[in-house]
This record gives structure tokens, C-alpha cells and sequence, in this order.
């Protein structure tokens, strides 16, 4: 089974920072295309960070120059620094990416557990 976890959610100051981790688990080879998402309670489940297979990256407005999301050279791993967090980024965190399989099959669209982070004062 491939499957994706994340981790490295929690609670945070206004200003402070959490890295967060989606790592491939499982009988996952390697991670492809990986979007980061959140939502919070009340909303709508909303992409925040696009890293793509060949690592070029978009952000969404809200987050740009605070977020940074980067896969590791073993590409099983792709994270997401967040800095300067504030209030508006409470909400439960969710990566999707693109897998490929130990049976060499693609799993695309596969959704983590979700992380929860928090940011208050």
C-alpha cells in the first residue's frame, strides 16, 4: 500500500515557524508532483504551496515569502517550511502527490492525513 504522512504540525507563536514533513510510506518508491493544502474550520480546502517533479515551485499570494516547499534528493520526502507564521494559517495541513509505486505503478493524487497547526499567542 502507498500512502503518504505527514507530520511537524503543532502549536506555534504569531512570527514563529513549524516545518512540516510528507513523507512516502509504505511500498512507495518516490514522491512526483506534491501540492501542499489546508483548510480551515469553516473553509474550503485550499492549495498553498506546488512543488513539481522537476522542482519548480509556486505559492499561493498568502503565503509567498514566508513558505517554502522542497522535496529531498532521495525524492521520498517533501517539506514545507513555514516562517513568520500568523493567525490565518491555523488549519489542518494536507499534502497530494503523485507516487510511484515499488510495483513501478504511478498513484496519482494521493492524499496525506493530514497535520494540524496552530498558531496563537
Amino acid at each position: 500500500q502507498v500512502q503518504l504522512v505527514e507530520s511537524g504540525g503543532g502549536l506555534v507563536q504569531p512570527g514563529g515557524s513549524l516545518r512540516l514533513s510528507c513523507a512516502a510510506s509504505g511500498a512507495t518508491f518516490s514522491i512526483g508532483q506534491t501540492g501542499w493544502y489546508r483548510q480551515a474550520p469553516g473553509k474550503q480546502r485550499a492549495l498553498v504551496a506546488i512543488i513539481s517533479s522537476s522542482g519548480s515551485v509556486n505559492y499561493a499570494d498568502s503565503v509567498k515569502g514566508r513558505f517554502t516547499v522542497s522535496r529531498d534528493d532521495t525524492k521520498t520526502t517533501v517539506y514545507l517550511q513555514m516562517d513568520s507564521l500568523k493567525f490565518e494559517d491555523t488549519a489542518v495541513y494536507y499534502c497530494n502527490g503523485d507516487l510511484r509505486g515499488s510495483d513501478g505503478r504511478m498513484y496519482f493524487h494521493t492524499w496525506g492525513q493530514g497535520t494540524q497547526v496552530t498558531v496563537s499567542s
